[in-house]
């Protein structure tokens, strides 16, 4: 297949929609489909064997690290000259607008992967009642796909609650070697907690969205160091608030799988999230996790299973949660334990299937609704033909007669 993937967000930013769209572009490429990425610049050239093509776009105030693409007038003629089978708009806003749009002049099936609660990040950033209006533009936008996926049952109701039409899940994978409880290094434990602390860690942007205030909570909590991995505009006010936790500024690779797996607790604390990887990167690392029961981690999560969830609201309910897991190192061992298992089946490869799935069925309907169209057409021109040769050949009969060459010129 030819797949268009256009992505409000590429590298070199590191984002959950970034990380997504490269993990889809990997299993493209495996599986011998092409794909061209058309994405804010600025951007590498190409990645996983695709072409990418950057395109003009402008930072959100205070969030300079999330660029927004621009729609572009060109869109159309440049994918046009790729003929995609199928467009894939990843977390579709401004340039997802105009891939829609784009796509559908074209005639070619779209699929929109709804991954970011937008009205959700605008509340965080203090853009009160604005949310009706930005679930409106929503809905119309991915109203001209053929199929939105969700990537959670939570999104996939609160979608529902909003006349999203064509829906159907689609959830992400995590990379279980990636990982993994073997990364888990007691030389940097030591670094991270001298006096044998229990590491409670946090990973993941550090901006209002993700409520990361709250972590402040959690100072002074006995015998646990707190440990911060990333980055974001709310970093500054944080390690004021913090000063005892440990900042490592953002990490990849390595570095990050032995963080993942050195913590004996993982919290997070966005109420927002439509899945949160995160969080099931902390379980594949056999971390038990502590996540408010909102959004994605809804599905992730199985409360005296794998973790505790509670209230967002509850400043009490996460200290309680926090407080409970640090102090029982056996019930951490069996809740760590089981979330490795919960998810060491998820892979790419996996939810990569799936996803194939989905776009070759919307490829398959358009397919079989164009086919339909040039049948009635077909049908259409005969009768009309039909009609035409009857009345020639009355005209005929009526003049005396004509020669059958008369009769085919005149039909």
């Amino acid at each position: 297949m030819r797949i268009a993937v256009i992505t409000e967000s590429f590298l070199p930013r590191v984002n959950g929609v970034t990380n997504s769209v490269c993990r889809v572009l990997e299993q493209f490429a495996a599986h011998g489909h092409q794909a061209l990425v058309v994405a804010a610049k600025p951007g590498p050239e190409q990645y996983a064997g695709h072409e990418v093509a950057a395109v003009g776009g402008f930072a959100l105030p205070g969030y300079r690290s999330f660029v927004v693409g621009l729609p572009l007038a060109r869109l159309v003629k440049r994918l046009r000259e790729f003929q995609p089978d199928v467009v894939y708009l990843a977390s579709p806003v401004s340039l997802g607008w105009a891939g829609a749009a784009a796509a559908r002049r074209l005639g070619v099936p779209c699929v929109a992967v709804f991954q970011t609660d937008v009205a959700g990040f605008a509340r965080r950033y203090g853009l009160r009642g604005t949310d009706k209006v930005i679930w409106s533009w929503l809905r119309r936008l991915h109203a001209q796909a053929d199929l939105t996926l969700a990537p959670s049952t939570a999104t996939m109701r609160l979608l529902q609650e909003h006349d999203f039409p064509r829906l159907a899940l689609w959830r992400r994978g995590v990379d279980a070697e990636r990982f993994h409880p073997r990364y888990r290094d007691e030389l940097l434990r030591h670094q991270l907690a001298p006096g044998r602390q229990t590491l409670v860690g946090y990973v993941g942007r550090l901006a209002p969205e993700k409520r990361v205030d709250l972590l402040a909570e959690l100072s002074g909590l006995p015998g646990v160091q707190l440990v911060i991995v990333g980055d974001g505009p709310a970093e500054g006010k944080l390690r004021a608030a913090l000063p005892e936790a440990t900042f490592t500024g953002f990490l990849d690779g390595l570095e990050l799988s032995r963080v993942y797996a050195s913590l004996d607790v993982f919290v997070h604390t966005g109420a927002d999230e439509t899945f949160c990887q995160s969080v099931q990167e902390a379980m594949a690392s056999g971390v038990p996790v502590v996540a408010p029961a909102a959004g994605g981690p809804l599905d992730l999560v199985t409360p005296g299973r794998t973790g505790v969830l509670y209230d967002p609201d509850s400043i009490y309910e996460l200290r309680a949660a926090v407080m409970r897991l640090s102090a029982n190192r056996e019930l951490r061992a069996v809740y760590g334990l089981n979330a490795r298992a919960e998810v060491e089946n998820r892979t790419w490869d996996a939810v990569g299937e799936e996803l194939m799935r989905h776009l070759e069925a919307v490829v398959k309907d358009a397919s079989t609704t164009s086919s339909a169209l040039m049948a009635n057409a077909v049908i259409t021109t005969s009768i009309e033909n039909n009609a035409a040769a009857g009345r020639a050949t009355g005209a005929v009969a009526a003049t005396g007669g004509a020669t059958s060459s008369d009769l085919e010129t005149a039909a």
